[in-house]
């Protein structure tokens, strides 16, 4: 599976319930508790609500 780009909404909390920066995240997938796994970099990640995510819509050209 190649990683969408997605963005948090505004107030989003991870699993643990601290506030996750707005920004841009690579969506690697779902674990099986339901969570959305959302990367920065290979060191930088985050468990969040997957109703959290907007998907990016990158057109081409």
């Amino acid at each position: 599976m190649n990683p969408e780009s997605v963005e948090v909404k505004f107030e989003t909390r991870n699993h643990r319930g601290f506030f996750v920066q707005e920004g841009q995240y690579k969506f690697m997938g779902l674990d099986e508790s339901g969570w959305a796994l959302i990367c920065v970099d290979d060191a930088t990640c985050h468990y969040v609500d997957p109703d959290s995510l907007e998907l990016i819509i990158q057109s081409e050209g």
